[in-house]
């Protein structure tokens, strides 16, 4: 449980070929299965033939949409959204879907991801005559697929060629047209799923659950999947020599009971908690997960030590996930209200504290104070991410080198500042090993310092000058 850490958002997408079908509450279904993703704001858009509706509010799913609003949607396709900012400010006009017109007509769209270059080809649409509505690197896609000429798939071919950047998105247009694309890197996670004469596309496979589809695959990176009324039709106008799938989606933003690239999510962060306790074996009682991202790897770490796991941390359930907190003192906050020790367990105990991710080091601290006060004789921290380093520049919404406690301070250091006993991270060959990938399949851009792309190479370099490290 990072607190500090943030993505940007889930979108979900459903074309029937029975134009009877009313898929809204399907949608709507789906949406609540990736709350998880973004807790800011969720919207919905269908069409029915004629037009589209659209609709969005801040807040979350079940509270935008109650049960008369989800009856204003009425059509046999749409697409909907949950969102975290990262490229663009939280607030409503911001929210998706985002409803475009250009040369192509008026299309709405629901995108998961962050645009490197949106400043220049903002700067290139506004140039063109385009006027903006938003802050968000998602109507620049948008528009910038709107303005071009030829068939769908011809427009947004042309649009890829143009960005840079991690994006999966999903297009509903008002000629009743449905797309969905995925970056060539694959940088977040597209899946396709199906449910008798309705084909759905989803962020992660835990929707096609909820609405009692069958998971068929991952939009493969650099694909464009349009459907209409004769069916699926996939074109791959841009493959790469490699991927760069995001290891943090394994680490710690997926839900555990999903499956992503064709790799159970679950079974990753076993295996990277079997692989810290080889790394970082110690003395201790018991074992306490952070809840919730970090109880799979506690499984993987007592099945190697055999220690018991005990829930020594009870966690509110009335409070959303503190990532979508806007400032650094609410999150605090929210971290001691949202976790409560138990302290009949942790007297005079040597506890492993299992975590998925330490960023700035803030939660970490707390939370080992909290142990302590309650009675911890020893706290020894295990995480299942190597050292955060550099700031990342594809959706994940911790941007600046200043911020990563572990780009400026050894380990040693780290483990002095939030109080651990000890401190030991999972090394960037076992992650390796435990996603089941290669090195060069992975985004590992936050932990190598090495970017995929150009500009954001560049733009990290840039943040380097002037960097201590405390020793």
């Amino acid at each position: 449980m990072n607190p500090l850490i943030r993505d940007k958002c889930a979108v979900f997408g459903i074309y029937s070929l029975d134009k009877r079908a009313e898929i809204a509450k399907s949608i709507y279904y789906g949406l609540l299965s990736l709350q998880h993703r973004g807790q800011e704001s969720a919207g919905i858009a269908t069409y029915d033939g004629a037009q589209i509706y659209l609709g969005k509010s801040m807040g979350l799913v079940a509270d935008v949409f109650p049960e008369e609003e989800l009856k204003k949607f009425i059509g046999y396709t749409g697409i909907g959204h949950v969102r975290y900012s990262t490229t663009g400010e939280s607030r409503l006009e911001n929210a998706h879907p985002q409803l475009v017109d250009g040369k192509r007509g008026r299309l709405a769209i629901v995108h998961n991801g962050n645009l490197v270059n949106y400043s220049q080809l903002r700067k290139e649409l506004e140039l063109k005559g385009c006027k903006f509505q938003t802050t968000t690197d998602t109507e620049v896609i948008g528009l910038a697929i709107a303005m071009e000429e030829g068939d769908l798939t011809q427009a947004i071919s042309r649009t890829m060629e143009k960005l840079e950047g991690s994006y999966s998105f999903i297009i509903l247009t008002d000629k009743g047209e449905f797309a969905a694309v995925r970056d060539p890197f694959g940088f977040r996670p597209l899946c396709y799923g199906e449910d008798g004469k309705k084909f759905i596309f989803a962020s992660e496979t835990v929707a096609f659950d909820i609405v009692d589809a069958s998971y068929v695959r991952d939009v493969e990176p650099g694909e464009i999947v349009v459907v209409n009324e004769s069916g699926l039709q996939s074109n791959r106008p841009i493959k790469l020599t490699r991927t760069a799938y995001c290891m943090f989606e394994y680490v710690y933003f997926s839900r555990p009971d999903s499956i992503l690239n064709g790799k159970s999510v679950y079974e990753t962060r076993r295996k990277i908690g079997e692989l810290l306790a080889q790394e970082h074996p110690v003395e201790a009682d018991v074992i306490i997960p952070v809840p919730d991202s970090a109880r799979p790897h506690s499984e993987g770490y007592a099945s190697i030590n055999r220690l018991p796991i005990v829930e020594g941390l009870v966690k509110n359930r009335y409070i959303g996930r503190t990532f979508i907190m806007p400032y650094q003192k609410a999150r605090e906050l929210l971290v001691r209200a949202k976790l409560n020790p138990v302290r009949s367990i942790l007297k005079d105990r040597r506890v492993v504290l299992l975590d998925d991710s330490i960023v700035r080091g803030t939660t970490s601290k707390s939370i080992v104070e909290l142990l302590k006060k309650a009675g911890a004789k020893e706290v020894h921290v295990r995480i299942g991410c190597p050292p955060i380093k550099s700031p990342c520049f594809y959706g994940i919404d911790m941007p600046t080198r200043e911020e990563l406690i572990a780009s400026r301070r050894t380990i040693p250091t780290i483990a002095s500042e939030i109080n651990a006993d000890s401190l030991g991270y999972l090394s960037i060959e076992n992650l390796i090993q435990a996603i089941g990938f290669s090195k060069d399949e992975l985004c590992l851009a936050c932990l190598t310092g090495e970017y995929p792309t150009q500009i954001a190479a560049i733009k990290a370099e840039a943040q380097i000058a002037n960097q201590v490290v405390v020793e």
